[in-house]
């Protein structure tokens, strides 16, 4: 029996190990590049400031495809802005509101309770504007693409990553004996290596607020920061309250530990008066 447990256990861990070694591959010969992300690890934050350039690059660029179903325009305020920012920033928008008398369509502008609205009314009007292809919703993608290994963590592919490579790794021409399927392009770190999305970014697509230089790498990983806290906002409370159970679990396992000595203790002066 005791056989039979271990041979289980080693075939768990060459399976897992498996398969985080073929979601890390991605299923391509090109590696996936990582990154040193600030909102990694147990005690990583968010970068406000990449957060703003990656909502810019989102608005300017992707928005026109990609929707953001998931996000309130009030959740913005994580991003370091106030709230009459939020609300001007929710004034850009216009949302269906209705019908008048003579049965026109009204629309009245965003307040901040609103979700980023859809570029596309339908799937179909979606598929009919990008050659077949239904571009994904922004909302989980950041988590969605993760690949990360119990076993190997040095294998581990971060979804901002993943999404990084999307968007830096396209080649002007397929390498040679590679056949690209009719409106596809290549791309090494997209499964497959074809991909339906032309490349959307080049340097100096954006003028950032801040000044900062948008390079392609920069605007890649500042609106894979975006996407990331889009499918993960409370990132930084749940970590916070992981922090504060972990001490607090410390705290009361050294109490209990004491409190165990000295009942003891006590037990056994018992037992020896009573001999």
């Amino acid at each position: 029996m005791l056989n039979m447990f271990k041979k289980i256990g080693l075939m768990v861990i060459v399976v897992m190990g498996g398969i985080s070694f073929a979601n890390a591959s991605g299923d391509s010969a090109y590696e996936t590049k990582r990154h040193d992300w600030p909102h990694a690890g147990p005690f990583g934050k968010f970068d406000k400031d990449a957060l703003q350039r990656g909502l810019q690059v989102y608005k300017e660029v992707c928005s026109a495809c990609h929707s953001l179903d998931m996000v309130a325009f009030r959740e913005l305020t994580a991003f370091g802005y106030s709230v009459d920012e939020v609300k001007a920033f929710a004034k850009e928008y216009e949302f269906a509101n209705g019908f008048d008398d003579e049965g026109e369509e009204v629309y009245r502008t965003g307040l901040p309770q609103d979700y980023f609205p859809a570029p596309f009314a339908s799937e179909v009007e979606a598929r009919e504007s990008n050659n077949g292809a239904l571009p994904p919703d922004f909302s989980l993608l950041g988590k969605s693409r993760e690949h990360l290994s119990l076993f190997t963590p040095w294998n581990s592919v971060y979804g901002e990553d993943y999404i990084v490579g999307i968007l830096t790794t396209y080649h002007e021409e397929a390498p040679h004996g590679v056949d690209l399927a009719d409106g596809m392009y290549f791309n090494e770190t997209f499964t497959g290596n074809q991909i339906a999305m032309a490349p959307p970014l080049f340097d100096e697509l954006v003028e950032y607020a801040d000044g900062t230089v948008a390079t392609s790498e920069q605007m890649a990983q500042d609106v894979a920061t975006f996407m990331y806290w889009a499918a993960e906002p409370k990132m930084e409370e749940r970590k916070q309250m992981g922090l504060k159970v972990i001490i607090f679990m410390s705290i009361l396992t050294i109490m209990l530990y004491f409190v165990n000595k000295s009942v003891w203790r006590n037990v056994k002066k018992g037992k020896d008066l009573d001999v």
